[in-house]
Formats: C-alpha cells, structure tokens, sequence
C-alpha cells in the first residue's frame, strides 16, 4: 500500500508539472493564486509574522529542527526508523534541489519577490516542511502520531502560506514540494514495512483504529472552519469583497491546505496497518 501511495504521489507530481508548466489555464491559475496570497501578504503585519514562519525552514534553523526526530526515534531505539528518517530528510530535499534547474522553465517572473522565477518548482521550503512533518509523525508512538500528523500538517500549511503571501514561490511550487516528500516517506515507509518481522528496532508501533486515527485532523478542520466564520463574521464586508475578488486564491488556498493535510493523515493512515 506504501509503495501504491509513493507511485501515485510521482504521477501527482508529473501532472502537477506539466500542467503548470504546458496548459495555459493551469498557468493562469497558478498565478492568479498567488496573486490573492501577494494581497495579503501587502499588509505589515501579516508580512512581518510570515516572514518569521517562512524563515522556519530556512537552512540553519531547519537543520536544528531535522534533529528531533532523529532524537525521538534513537530515545525509542528505533534504529530503522533513524535510518528511514535520514533517508527521507536528506532523499526529499535533494531530489527537490536537483528538480528545480532540470525543470527550470521561464515563468511569470515579474510576480516573484525574492525567489527563483525559473528554477522554482518545486519549493524547497515546502519540501522542507513537509518532510519534517512526516519525520516526526514516523518517530513518534503509534498513540501519538493521529495528533503530531495533524500539528505537522498544520507546520507545513503554515510555512507554505506565509513565503506565498511574501511571493517567495508559485502555489503550485507548494503541490510540488508537499508531493516529493510525500513520495519519499511512503517509500521509507514501504521499507520499514519489509524489515519490521526483523527485530523491535524496525517497528512500527500498534495499531490505532480508523475512528483515533482520523480524530485529530478531523478536529483540526474544524477549528479551521469556525475560526474562518470567527474572521468572516468579525469582517463580513472585508472577507466577501475579498474572496470575490479572488475566487481562485480561495480555491487554491483550501486545495494547498488539503493536500497538506491528505499527505500528512495518508502517511499516518498507512502507518496503522
């Protein structure tokens, strides 16, 4: 199931390609997308807090960060799963830098604010946070992992909104990023699956039901749809007028977030069984 779940996030990842890339209302989208982030971002207070979040997965923070699985697996003496993890940091992140100048293509370079207009795709910061998030949702114990899926989901989002709103990348550099990690973790996955009748290093914990499994992101949603009715009902006149105005930055705003969040939880899932 692993290995289905790595093979189709490739084939999710060639489409996402050549439909940004070669299909001209894809192209439009995309950029119409961070067009609606770019006018958030315009505002000093949303851009100085997306700055501090995007700069999360920034090299020397993120190197520190990458240490706490790493940490939580050795303390569990889960040597397998160490290994999976370094396999997934170091396999993700370089793939995605050696995709961005063999993809490079010419793009909308005007709407690019200190980034890569051309070997953009995907995000490394996407690729970053995500791979993080899944690292540690593989270090933790089965009871943990429905709520540090969810909490990673929410990372990943988070840090891929705020360098959108600063026009760092393209969303659909985001859907990039979030696949490459997702592929290379699903593969781990499958790898640990192999070795696990090996020994207690190899692992993967007990089972949870699908019930315990999917509480947290369900709840996680929720509070994401009351605190979108909170915003909306404190500023109707802002938010409608907004969202008409940018009806596929809405569109693709919901779509990044649930990736993030099927990425995250079909990790998790697969992880269970």
């Amino acid at each position: 199931m692993a290995l289905a779940g790595a093979a189709a996030c490739i084939g999710l990842l060639i489409v996402t390609w050549y439909a940004v890339f070669h299909v001209g209302v894809f192209e439009r989208a995309d950029a119409s997308i961070l067009n609606g982030f770019a006018g958030l971002g315009v505002r000093p207070h949303v851009s100085s807090v997306a700055l501090r979040i995007a700069q999360l997965c920034n090299p020397n923070p993120y190197v520190f960060f990458c240490a706490v699985p790493l940490a939580v697996a050795l303390a569990r003496r889960r040597g397998w799963v160490v290994l999976a993890i370094v396999a997934i940091l170091l396999g993700a992140n370089v793939t995605t830098h050696l995709l961005k100048p063999l993809l490079a293509a010419p793009r909308a370079q005007e709407l690019i604010v200190n980034g890569p207009s051309t070997a953009s795709w995907p995000s490394g910061h996407a690729t970053a946070a995500m791979s993080l998030a899944l690292c540690m949702v593989l270090a933790v114990p089965a009871r943990a992992r429905p709520a540090m899926a969810t909490l990673g989901a929410i990372f990943a989002i988070a840090v891929s909104y705020s360098f959108l709103a600063l026009r760092w990348h393209f969303p659909s550099d985001v859907l990039g990023g979030f696949l490459v990690a997702a592929a290379w973790t699903l593969v781990a996955v499958a790898a640990l699956v192999a070795v696990a009748a090996h020994g207690p290093s190899a692992s993967l914990g007990s089972r949870l039901t699908v019930r315990e499994a999917l509480r947290p992101p369900a709840l996680a949603a929720l509070c994401a749809l009351v605190l979108a009715a909170v915003v909306a009902v404190a500023r109707p006149s802002d938010v409608v007028a907004y969202a008409r105005a940018h009806e596929t930055f809405v569109i693709g705003a919901v779509g990044i977030a649930a990736l993030g969040v099927a990425v995250a939880t079909g990790v998790m899932v697969i992880l269970r069984r």
